[in-house]
């Protein structure tokens, strides 16, 4: 099976010269899999080629594939990504895979950007403080769940739970929802990419296909973004969130 000229150029672009030593030692995987990666999947949907290198960044911590995302950070950041965009990304994750999985990914990540002779640290890009994190929390978890459903999460929690609520509104939305550096769109999608691409997560997947039509991240950008992580996550992980993009968001037609 021979690359096709799509393929070849899609990756090309991407990573210039530079050859995968699988071509020597695996030429039929390198093959059919730079068919499927670099022209039926990146010649399918409308998501922006930086937008669509950020989903694939954040799958790939999502899945734990180290390797995999050294490779396209450093393709990521000679078309346009910028250093803050990647840091942002790992940090973002930590709410939703915590440090213990995502620590390595910082590694990588600072040391791709010292090697391109990146100072560190970057500028900061928290917005809030100690005192006005739970605050600017809230906002921005109302934006994502809903005015009502906020409310009766912390309402409704039992006492000894009521922590875990405070933290969920201060630290995962109040920490990280408020930085700069990424549209707060561009974060829910990132949210919806990191649970799907770390599996086991369908609850709240389902809740972030709503939290992101709630943003204006509609089906068509939901799937545009699962279709393009099928060649990094697998098909099982890809399904299951397509599943729960079904549940919320049906196709047209379909009733819910």
């Amino acid at each position: 099976m021979a690359i096709s000229d799509v393929a070849r150029r899609n990756h090309d672009e991407l990573f210039g010269d530079q050859v995968s030593t699988w071509s020597r030692t695996d030429p039929d995987l390198v093959e059919y899999f730079d068919n499927f990666a670099f022209d039926e999947v990146v010649s399918h949907g409308n998501l922006a080629p930086r937008l669509r290198l950020m989903v694939q960044l954040a799958a790939l911590i999502g899945c734990q594939g180290h390797g995999e995302y050294e490779v396209i950070l450093g393709a990521a950041l000679a078309h346009g990504l910028t250093p803050t965009e990647a840091k942002e990304i790992v940090y973002h994750a930590v709410a939703y895979l915590g440090v213990g999985r995502v620590f390595d990914f910082l590694v990588i990540t600072n040391d791709v950007l010292t090697e391109r002779g990146v100072e560190l640290p970057l500028p900061r890009q928290t917005t809030t403080t100690r005192e006005t994190r739970f605050d600017a929390g809230w906002v921005a978890q109302e934006r994502i769940v809903g005015e009502q459903r906020l409310t009766d999460m912390h309402a409704n929690a039992p006492a000894d739970e009521q922590h875990i609520q405070r933290w969920l509104t201060a630290n995962c939305f109040g920490d990280h929802y408020t930085r700069g550096g990424l549209e707060f769109e561009t974060r829910e999608l990132l949210t919806f990419v990191l649970l799907v691409a770390q599996g086991g997560c369908d609850p709240q997947v389902r809740s972030h296909v709503a939290g992101n039509l709630r943003v204006g991240n509609d089906r068509a950008v939901l799937l545009d973004t699962l279709s393009q992580l099928v060649p990094y996550i697998g098909y099982p992980r890809t399904l299951n969130g397509l599943a729960a993009l079904n549940a919320i968001a049906p196709p047209a037609g379909k009733d819910s």
